[in-house]
């Protein structure tokens, strides 16, 4: 049978080169020993296990490495933010939302999608929404502007 505290640490060796965390590291070298166990008949020779998962988990960190570029990373809250300045800005998110509620049904869903999804594009969104592409910016610019009325009525102008 398998060493499995030695092989784990030979391709969590291996994956040093990659400046994944701790965590994530042993979150790869872990996927790499359930992909084996899932597909047993992956590996034909049990002599070259700790090459196969070395493998296996040096492909799983280039995945995750390229997921993680993807990832929009958020602000840093500036630091000259006050409470009152937090609190004008959930009011704001607050009163932007309950505007939206009030929008028709393929609005909503264009904000939601523009706000949850940007990186959707046009051909995307249109197919989300069931309208040819060609209508998505024509849509989004007349949604954006009632919401901008909508604001402004209701003092946030």
């Amino acid at each position: 049978m398998w060493d499995v505290k030695a092989v784990s640490a030979a391709v969590l060796g291996a994956l040093k080169t990659y400046r994944l965390t701790e965590s994530d590291a042993r979150d790869v070298c872990q996927d790499a020993w359930l992909e084996l166990l899932r597909a047993p008949g992956a590996l034909r020779d049990e002599a070259k296990l700790a090459a196969w998962l070395t493998t296996t988990a040096r492909r799983r960190a280039l995945r995750m490495i390229t997921r993680n570029r993807r990832e929009t990373p958020r602000p840093l809250p500036d630091s000259g933010t006050t409470p009152e300045t937090e609190v004008v800005r959930a009011e704001l998110a607050r009163a932007l939302w309950a505007a939206v509620d009030l929008l028709p049904d393929v609005h909503r869903r264009l904000m939601w999608l523009l706000a949850h999804r940007p990186e959707l594009s046009y051909t995307q969104l249109a197919g989300e929404l069931g309208i040819s592409p060609a209508s998505v910016g024509r849509l989004r610019r007349r949604c954006l502007d009632r919401l901008r009325r909508a604001l402004e009525k209701g003092g946030w102008a």
